[in-house]
């Protein structure tokens, strides 16, 4: 097979996968978004994929990674699409069995997510129907090449007889004697100047590939465009629908009642104003984002609901309108995520309008034995959280406001649960829609089988924000910066030390409470040459942050986070 037939045949395989994709979008509109295949399959690929590829792909994309899962799923897609159009053009069925085999993951992968129904089945198999029809018509139907490419031309006579005499002039007499000229060599027959060849009047021999006539292949490439074409519109079309049938509407007609009890003012001097450094209060939009799905879940918070059940006297359940009549606390509440690496920013900081969990457990009355309570968002996701930690007293929310609007949809919207001092992994389940009451020696949430600690209290860390890694400085004095935090704890002491020498304390700026982060500063007088900044903290209780260091893996990274800049 030439190169230009697998080139032709890969481009059509390509093209009824993107028909598939494109078009399955359009109908998870009316399914919901989980069930488009692409989100499907990623979302199997997210759950089954080993910790080690989940971190690496953290470490790679930051808060991108699912936008990068999603591109890589769709080119892994493209490859073998190409490959069963080639192996089309050998026998149509084969083509087509591997567009169905693809279908069938698709539509395994939409019902197995948490909460799907039959329905969901649908734009997998719509997609995949679609897909092998396509598939059909370039490569036996209209739009196929005529002949293709890799097709031999129709011999128009065949070889020379083996036997028969052949007249002096070199042509077949029908019988009769060999003419003067003498018998016929290998090379044809012989004259008495030597062998004259013969010239036949059609190929005896194998051919070599036809030439495809340019009606035909302009018919080709204009189907496969306008396929592609209508394709991506489909898909793109199919996303904006999705987004206009979503909960934005919904969400900016909310207007949230004023907390009982509102936030601590941010005391004067909190936020340092530097350049690098990150603010105090972490905008919504700069709010880091990590949690296994791939589509924002759309929650309606007129038909949402919070079922409180498990080892409970008492189950209870809560509509959205039954928090907002409640009385609401505000407070600021810094979140981390456990893969935050030393020196990283997966965190921030913000202030959380809610319910106080305290009160929602107490209502409906724990058995003494339920150590773990149980998060499970929309999707299915899960998280444990000692239940010790929602009732000793700390701000532990039941969150519906954000720095003074609703929740992002991103965010968690309508409702999430917000838990000082603990990492997300383990207490902020956001689109929660169950709370249920356990042990932990019964239950393991999500991130636990997968090599996660069953609790994960976060420790306390620092980071330098200024000067960046790398940075080239002017001698002379130099402010260093940056954060510290130890949620639930508070952070009493920030040093600093330079090429190894001894350690320098830190100005704290004020803080609102333990709860939150704390800004920091040294003043230091550079000089020229390449230097070493490292940092660490020491929390209220007196522990100092090890110097250890230890990966994301079970439970929070630690070590002294370093950079090096040149001064000149």
């Amino acid at each position: 097979m030439s190169t230009t037939s697998r080139r032709y045949a890969a481009l059509a395989g390509i093209t009824a996968a993107a028909v598939a994709i494109g078009i399955a979008e359009p109908v998870a509109v009316l399914t919901g978004p989980r069930s488009a295949p692409l989100v499907a399959v990623g979302g199997v690929v997210v759950d089954a994929v080993p910790e080690s590829l989940k971190q690496l792909a953290i470490d790679l994309f930051g808060t991108a990674d699912k936008i990068a899962l999603l591109v890589g799923t769709a080119a892994l897609l493209g490859a073998f699409a190409a490959l069963f159009g080639v192996l089309a053009i050998r026998r149509l069925a084969l083509g087509l069995a591997g567009i169905t085999a693809f279908g069938a993951i698709g539509v395994a992968a939409a019902l197995t997510r948490s909460g799907a129904d039959l329905a969901d089945a649908l734009p997998s198999l719509v997609g995949a129907g679609l897909g092998a029809l396509v598939l059909w018509l370039f490569i036996a139907g209209p739009f196929e090449l005529n002949p293709w490419p890799w097709s031999p031309p129709t011999p128009t006579a065949g070889p020379l007889p083996s036997s028969g005499p052949v007249s002096s002039g070199g042509s077949v007499s029908p019988a009769g004697p060999v003419s003067p000229a003498g018998p016929v060599s290998p090379a044809g027959p012989v004259s008495p100047a030597g062998p004259v060849p013969v010239t036949p009047a059609g190929p005896t021999s194998a051919v070599g590939p036809a030439e495809v006539d340019p009606e035909s292949r302009r018919r080709f490439l204009t189907g496969s465009g306008v396929l592609l074409g209508t394709a991506v519109v489909a898909g793109l079309g199919g996303r904006w629908l999705a987004g206009r049938r979503g909960v934005s509407a919904a969400r900016d007609a909310i207007r949230l009642p004023a907390p009982v009890a509102p936030a601590p003012a941010v005391p004067a001097g909190a936020d340092l104003s530097l350049t690098q450094l990150a603010p105090y209060v972490t905008p919504n939009f700069g709010f880091y984002r990590i949690d296994t799905a791939l589509v924002v879940p759309q929650v309606d918070p007129d038909t949402w609901r919070l079922r409180i059940h498990g080892r409970v006297g008492k189950e209870r359940t809560y509509s959205y309108a039954d928090l907002l009549a409640r009385p609401l606390v505000e407070r600021y509440v810094t979140l981390a995520c456990v893969s935050n690496e030393v020196g990283g920013d997966l965190i921030g900081n913000a202030r959380w309008l809610g319910v106080p969990l305290r009160e929602l457990l107490d209502e409906v009355e724990p058995d003494d034995d339920a150590d773990q309570v149980v998060g499970r968002s929309v999707d299915g996701w899960t998280c444990g959280t000692p239940t010790a930690a929602l009732r000793d007293g700390r701000d532990a929310l039941l969150a519906v406001g954000m720095n003074g609007e609703p929740l992002p949809v991103e965010h968690g919207f309508p409702v999430r649960v917000v838990v000082p001092g603990l990492y997300g992994y383990v207490s902020a389940c956001k689109w929660v829609t169950e709370l249920e009451l356990t042990r932990f020696a019964d239950f393991d949430a999500y991130w636990v089988p997968r090599g996660w600690s069953p609790q994960g209290p976060i420790k306390t860390q620092s980071r330098i924000d200024t000067p960046r890694g790398r940075n080239r400085l002017t001698a002379g004095p130099v402010t260093v910066a940056g954060v510290a935090w130890a949620q639930h704890r508070g952070i009493s002491r920030v040093e600093v030390r330079v090429d190894d020498g001894q350690w320098q304390e830190a100005a704290l700026a004020p803080t609102v409470s333990v709860d939150t982060w704390v800004q920091w500063s040294w003043r230091w007088d550079a000089t020229p040459g390449e230097h070493r900044l490292q940092v660490r903290a020491t929390d209220a209780t007196g522990e100092t942050q090890t110097e250890r260091t230890q990966d994301v893996v079970p439970d929070g990274a630690t070590g002294w986070h370093t950079v090096t800049v040149t001064v000149r």
